[in-house]
């Protein structure tokens, strides 16, 4: 039961991970003994209470609720709710200024931090000696089967805004000028070694270096070029929380939207911001596996 629904419930309704596991009602109108007697005749998994009902009238109604012996710990906030069945963060219920936006994450612990710098370094550095001789022959095939440089450089947006120099293997035709404009799908641009390049991500394995110059991590946000993110920036005061970890290889958002369209951008935002709220080691190991499915499977592939 979703009570008084408003702009994020039409949100969490459109959420394909939330229609495949629930079904729902919606009431309108007051939160209040009918609502409670109601739900005494009715069983729900969950009453889902929208976020703008204020404390006080929350507070009474669970307190009929325990009186009227309805389960409380099944009466949750859609905030949270939104995170429990979507694994987003959402951000179409804040409506917030630029100076309170970043009170709307919880900034990971130096702790959790520095051993996730840890686990960047060691993961890195034994990989990147196996991986170097996939890394030198993709590199040579591309030199020699399209004009231009192997290994594409780009500048991108890391941590707290910090220009560095991305390197992947290149996949798109060379043009001296650069690329302004995002890759879509079957984008002419790209050459047929790059298209399996890119369903493998080998591409992106010359990233290590990255990860071991300290301006990525294995996990992160994607790292954007500062025109997109000055764009989308523009568009959603929560883009800028992107940029308060590093950027990584593979993330939150890429394993489970691995298909994202430009688009859909900040749809994925909202995964990336879940992942800096809830930043865990289990998280971190989740991711990783994960990848490795997404990059293995048929889809991908």
């Amino acid at each position: 039961m979703i009570v008084n629904p408003d702009n994020l419930a039409k949100q969490l309704i459109r959420k394909p991970l939330f229609n495949k596991s629930y079904s729902y009602n919606f009431w309108s109108g007051p939160v209040d003994i009918k609502l409670i007697k109601y739900l005494k005749k009715n069983y729900y998994d969950y009453v889902v209470i929208d976020k703008w009902v204020g404390e006080k009238i929350l507070n009474q109604f669970l307190s009929l609720s325990q009186f009227y012996d309805i389960p409380t710990k099944k009466i949750i906030n859609i905030v949270e709710f939104y995170e429990k069945t979507t694994f987003c963060c959402p951000m179409v219920h804040a409506e917030v200024s630029e100076m309170d936006v970043y009170s709307m994450v919880d900034l990971p612990s130096t702790k959790i931090l520095f051993i996730k710098r840890l686990m960047d370094w060691v993961l890195a550095f034994l990989l990147l000696p196996l991986l170097l001789p996939i890394i030198f022959v993709a590199s040579i095939i591309t030199k020699l089967s399209s004009k231009g440089p192997a290994i594409f450089t780009q500048e991108r947006v890391g941590l707290n805004g910090k220009i560095f120099t991305l390197f992947k293997i290149r996949t798109m035709v060379f043009n001296p000028d650069g690329y302004q404009e995002h890759t879509v799908k079957g984008d002419k641009r790209i050459t047929k070694l790059g298209k399996f390049f890119r369903k493998t991500k080998i591409d992106e394995l010359p990233q290590l270096w990255n990860v071991l110059k300290g301006d990525m991590s294995l996990i992160g946000p994607r790292p954007e070029r500062a025109d997109i993110v000055d764009k989308f920036a523009d568009q959603n005061n929560f883009y800028k929380l992107r940029h308060i970890i590093k950027p990584g290889i593979t993330g939150w958002a890429q394993v489970n939207n691995p298909t994202a369209t430009p688009e859909e951008t900040l749809e994925k935002l909202e995964y990336d911001l879940f992942y800096i709220n809830h930043l865990s080691i289990r998280l971190e190991l989740q991711i990783l596996l994960r990848t490795v499915g997404v990059v293995s499977s048929l889809e991908s592939l």
